[in-house]
């Protein structure tokens, strides 16, 4: 069976683009593939004339610090950013979420960008991003564009880049600071590979000062599946911040959580329940992980 009629290498950003303007049918670009082709094998997908490989392209693959923030390449292996001392740095969050991704092989060939394009409300990479307010960086021809990850789901499997015209280039990070964690939270099934039945992402600060009582000055808190896009619980954050963290503080965020998500059943995973019931228990835990977390490292900024 030939999946596609048309293979290209691409050695550029504009390399790509213009391989993807000039296919004579429906193009697709790929990296990893671990997504694409079993989608493509299994009929899943739509036919594909002509597929755009990215993976010559060497600003896709740079994870580093910039002016900006932490820069991941939308072709950065997950397994690299897993042992990367600057994600784990800056982007814990993320890290924890990359190494549940998948088994050891699938991570080793699975990109960042391709776990984010797929577009799925549980993807535990755009999770993870949306906590740490994370910024997609889109190449077309003639330009770029930066675009809020909040900004980029319109519903499962659909986002706001043109698959025909547009390249997912890559994600901006902020740095973190000494008074600020991250932590990622999943429950699954049993199985040593199985798709989430919730995931749950905080990123905190706390009080810097060093007489501080460690409040919570700021929060963000993505969580999925919990309706058609992966969702930033804005209701829950506002009932946390400026608040220290409390058991009271945390059942008023999981009220705040529960009106807002709009959690379904899934016959082969979980109902939407039982999902309820998770995610206070992972509100509970993430939050507490990521706040512990920013404490120690105000503590040890004054010694």
């Amino acid at each position: 069976m030939t999946l596609w009629q048309s293979y290209h290498l691409a050695h550029s950003i504009s390399d790509a683009l213009q391989a993807l303007a000039d296919a004579q049918g429906a193009a697709c670009l790929i990296a990893g593939g671990t997504d694409l082709l079993l989608d493509l094998q299994q009929g899943r997908h739509s036919p594909i004339h002509t597929l755009v490989d990215v993976n010559g392209i060497p600003e896709l693959s740079v994870l580093e610090l910039r002016p900006a923030g932490l820069f991941v390449g939308a072709a950065v292996s997950l397994n690299r950013i897993v042992t990367s001392r600057l994600a784990i740095e800056h982007a814990q969050a993320l890290v924890e979420a990359c190494a549940l991704i998948g088994g050891p092989q699938v991570r080793n060939t699975a990109t960042l960008g391709g776990n984010v394009a797929h577009a799925l409300p549980a993807a535990d990479g755009t999770v993870a991003l949306l906590a740490l307010d994370a910024q997609a960086e889109l190449a077309y021809r003639g330009g770029c564009r930066t675009v809020p990850l909040t900004d980029l789901f319109l519903g499962p499997g659909r986002s706001a880049l043109d698959p025909g015209a547009e390249l997912l280039v890559g994600f901006t990070l902020p740095v973190k600071q000494p008074e600020q964690a991250s932590a990622f939270r999943r429950v699954m099934r049993p199985q040593g590979v199985a798709l989430p039945i919730l995931n749950l992402a905080v990123w905190v600060q706390v009080d810097g000062s060093p007489t501080g009582d460690g409040r919570i000055t700021d929060v963000r808190i993505a969580i999925g599946p919990a309706g058609p896009v992966p969702l930033r619980v804005r209701s829950a954050e506002a009932v946390l911040r400026g608040q220290p963290l409390s058991e009271a503080g945390i059942g008023h965020a999981s009220q705040a959580l529960l009106a807002e998500a709009r959690f379904r059943t899934s016959p082969l995973r979980a109902s939407a329940e039982y999902r309820r019931y998770l995610s206070v228990d992972l509100l509970h835990e993430t939050l507490g992980l990521a706040c512990r977390r920013a404490i120690a490292n105000r503590g040890a900024r004054y010694g």
